[in-house]
């Protein structure tokens, strides 16, 4: 007897089926996706505070070698806007001995394209979306660039130096200082030595005149703004070879990630302002407001004097954030330090 084959039918999917399985499909990648951003993000901010560390620790062993820390810029008589960064010697600490055998300390950082150009990965905040070169060309290098930084060295509240008196601000460095651990009487643990910065940050430069600058640090963005100045868009902390406060340096004006909304034909940017450039003459004095910022939420992280890396909140009270900022001031820090909203590494 032949054997008789049965063909089972399995029915399809329907297209409401399919449309609710895509439907599903679609709320699981819906909901993975922001924990997979997530999860990058924390890895980006782990290697961030990793740099910082680094960087920290260059700091260190600069200090056991010379018994100082690296100037914020040797300024002389001459044009004093030439002056090689506290980044820049900091570089053998780094492991960096190859890209400073290059550098001709003798001659100014804007005539050695083959050491502004390169690219410092420590240097660099991974999260930072502008890790990437500034081209500057003249006409004896039309290639020249420079690499920006996204971390800045202390200089203090507002006021950074006069040429002509000679005297100081209150961060850890300033032009020609030769501060170390014996000047940080507020202690090592509550002194900022870096924090972030934002690469390609829109700034303000050489505004109103010293009499109207040399008053108590502003107040509010709006008050900076008053100080005009001429607006130079995305070019600053584009450069880590230069020493001046808007291309390596922050003060403590305004708190982590301030708004300074400045509009400029029609549209708006977030800035920095700088009075005049670490003496542009060697007569006029700099103040500045030149804002911690970055792309991590809620927040940067800062290396403080003693080595440690620490996550600031945004939040944090703005005298708490002023004070961290002083070497010396006398500041009673440690019961407020819950403001800070900080984290430990």
């Amino acid at each position: 007897m032949p054997l008789q084959r049965f063909r089972v039918n399995r029915p399809a999917f329907t297209l409401v089926e399919l449309l609710v399985v895509i439907a599903i499909i679609g709320v699981l990648v819906g909901l993975l996706l922001p924990a997979v951003q997530a999860a990058r993000e924390a890895a980006r901010r782990m290697s961030c505070s990793n740099n910082v560390k680094q960087v920290m620790l260059a700091m260190h062993t600069y200090h056991a070698s010379f018994n100082q820390f690296p100037s914020g810029g040797l300024y002389h008589t001459q044009r004093p806007d030439v002056s090689w960064s506290l980044q820049a010697r900091i570089l053998p600490h780094l492991e960096q001995s190859g890209l400073t055998d290059l550098i001709d300390w003798s001659l100014p950082y804007g005539a050695q394209g083959e050491v502004a150009r390169v690219r410092v990965p420590t240097y660099l905040c991974p999260s930072d979306p502008k890790d990437q070169p500034r081209p500057d060309p003249s006409p004896s290098d039309p290639n020249f660039a420079h690499y920006p930084l996204t971390y800045a060295v202390n200089m203090g509240e507002w006021f950074l130096y006069d040429p002509v008196g000679k005297t100081a601000g209150t961060g850890l460095v300033f032009p020609n200082s030769k501060t170390g651990f014996r000047d940080v009487l507020d202690g090592s643990s509550n002194t900022l030595a870096f924090a972030e910065v934002k690469a390609f940050t829109p700034y303000l430069r050489d505004g109103l005149a010293p009499s109207v600058l040399g008053v108590a640090a502003p107040q509010t963005p709006a008050t900076v703004l008053t100080y005009a100045g001429n607006f130079k868009t995305n070019s600053g902390h584009t450069e880590w070879t230069d020493s001046r406060v808007h291309q390596t340096g922050f003060t403590t004006t305004f708190v982590p990630n301030t708004k300074v909304i400045y509009t400029f034909d029609g549209a708006p940017y977030d800035v920095d302002f700088n009075s005049s450039r670490e003496g542009k003459t060697i007569t006029a004095p700099t103040y500045a407001a030149v804002t911690s910022r970055s792309y991590h939420v809620g927040g940067v992280q800062v290396g403080m004097v003693d080595g440690s890396v620490q996550f600031h909140s945004e939040s944090i009270d703005r005298t708490l954030w002023r004070s961290l900022g002083t070497r010396a001031g006398h500041e009673v820090t440690a019961s407020n330090r819950s403001l800070a909203g900080t984290e430990y590494r």
